[in-house]
């Protein structure tokens, strides 16, 4: 019994449909309409006087803009609709099913199709969300759900997606401060094979004519040049090799991706980006989860999760613990060696 209520509840999922038909006038009318089955079309285009001739699922192109994933810029849009929307008086329920009609992408009108279909059948809108943790996360979940149980769901959901788009323009923001000293490092490794592969080997002829005794130096870059030309493709697989070798290690091992962290902050000009970063999102998350009435100790959960750094997210875990054990926030803070006094 129980498996057959959970069938039932189960979400439904939704397609787009092309129609066509004729109206009440008897003119032809054409159209796409968003639902699980080519009856339920049916059933909405007869409610609508429309008198259906031909119904097909809209297939999506390899290309097309409808078919692309979900995005977490994405995510911040539809947040800020459902804030405007609840903002102007429009039942929650309602405001799902109108994103679940009229977003672009085929995979979110999908999306927001189920979560309306389960919040239409009384399942609080955080359970819903938490169906899809691959879009929203747990600090997402815990703040609607202390808008249910706060009945403030308007506000938080404006937080919700004033945070949303602050974090998608700080990883931006990262993303272009990152780009300009890895793109340097790149120039710098590209011009260095070619003056060893292709340009000191001429000079090498010509420091040859001299009949001079090469400076040791001299002898020494010589030396590496030839290594190069004689071995660049062990060197440059090799270099291959080690990358394949260090991704598959770091998608299959935490520690690695711990060391990772751990590395990347001790990076000259990176490491300062990346530690201001962390810092950045641990006070927006702990300001927007504080202020959403979520207790300190469980804000600092959600803080040290969205920290983004493995040494950021265990240093708020150990303020985390000192705090439980009685100890100020910001007297925890100064234990861990990570943060400013300014």
């Amino acid at each position: 019994m129980a498996t057959l209520t959970q069938k039932q509840n189960a979400p439904k999922k939704v397609f787009a449909f092309r129609w066509s038909g004729v109206n009440r006038k008897g003119q032809k009318v054409s159209g796409e309409l968003q639902a699980d089955s080519i009856n339920t079309v049916k059933a909405e285009l007869r409610k609508q006087g429309v008198n259906v001739t031909r119904v097909s699922k809209k297939s999506q192109g390899l290309f097309s803009k409808g078919g692309a994933r979900i995005k977490p810029m994405d995510i911040a849009i539809v947040s800020r609709q459902i804030t405007t929307m609840l903002s102007a008086g429009v039942p929650l329920v309602q405001s799902l099913q109108i994103i679940a009609r009229s977003h672009e992408k085929a995979a979110m009108r999908e999306l927001m199709g189920q979560i309306a279909a389960d919040v239409e059948t009384g399942t609080p809108m955080s359970d819903a969300l938490r169906r899809h943790p691959r879009h929203f996360d747990a600090l997402y979940c815990d703040l609607v759900e202390a808008g249910e149980q706060s009945g403030a769901l308007e506000t938080i959901y404006d937080r919700i997606a004033t945070y949303r788009e602050k974090s998608e323009a700080l990883k931006s923001k990262i993303k272009k401060a990152m780009f300009y000293p890895a793109m340097v490092i790149l120039v710098a490794i590209v011009v260095t094979s070619i003056l060893l592969l292709f340009v000191i080997p001429q000079f090498e002829d010509i420091f040859k004519s001299f009949g001079a005794e090469l400076p040791i130096f001299t002898q020494f870059v010589i030396g590496i040049s030839r290594f190069m030309q004689n071995w660049w493709y062990v060197i440059f697989g090799g270099i291959g090799l080690g990358i394949f070798l260090y991704v598959r290690a770091w998608r299959a091992s935490q520690k690695v991706k711990d060391n990772t962290d751990k590395f990347i902050l001790t990076i000259p000009v990176v490491g300062m980006i990346l530690h201001k970063a962390a810092m950045a999102r641990f006070a927006r998350t702990l300001s927007t989860t504080f202020s959403a009435g979520i207790p300190l100790v469980d804000a600092l959960i959600s803080a040290a999760g969205a920290s983004g750094n493995y040494v950021y997210r265990t240093a708020v875990m150990a303020i985390r613990n000192e705090v439980v054990a009685g100890m100020q926030i910001n007297v925890a803070m100064r234990t861990v060696d990570l943060f400013p006094d300014r």
